[in-house]
């Protein structure tokens, strides 16, 4: 049903789990990497996926971009979660081999995207890799911010599952 005063459907009240953030964040990752948003959008959009608690607080984000969408924006609680790696839905309860903490600590320590090249998101770590290089060590800060977002609350492998 859609909520016709926000323009979005009545689960926007509901809050959104440290998984779908993440997917999120992976989603405006991909959309930056397309150059269709600049570094300031980007980084404006990404502190407001931090701060959102509720799926309506994510809609107008993606009001102006093109698919991909955060699959749970079209959902009901407890259906697929859309991979933002593979575009696939994935089920929410299957669960990555992989770490969070590891993948954290990977992302603190070697800070050049090898958490997130463990986790199997090539494309991300490539993005955290190449901005360390061009920003001469100073976008090394964005892989250590993200590494302490994985220990704190987690995220998804390259196939959108939740990381153990």
């Amino acid at each position: 049903m859609i909520n016709s005063m926000h323009g979005g459907t009545d689960s926007d009240h509901l809050r959104i789990s440290a998984t779908e953030r993440e997917a999120t964040n992976q989603l405006l990752a991909d959309h930056f990497a397309e150059g269709r948003l600049t570094s300031a959008e980007y980084e404006e959009r990404v502190d407001l996926v931090l701060a959102a608690r509720t799926r309506g607080d994510i809609r107008p984000l993606f009001t102006d971009l093109p698919a991909p969408h955060p699959a749970f924006l079209d959902s009901e609680p407890g259906a697929e979660v859309m991979s933002p790696q593979t575009g696939g839905a994935v089920a929410p309860a299957e669960t990555s081999d992989r770490s969070a903490v590891t993948a954290g600590i990977l992302q603190i320590v070697l800070p050049f995207g090898t958490g997130r090249f463990y986790t199997g998101e090539n494309r991300r770590a490539t993005f955290q890799l190449v901005c360390t290089i061009l920003t001469l060590g100073v976008g090394a800060l964005w892989p250590i911010v993200d590494g302490i977002i994985l220990l704190l609350e987690g995220g998804t492998d390259g196939q959108g599952r939740p990381l153990k």
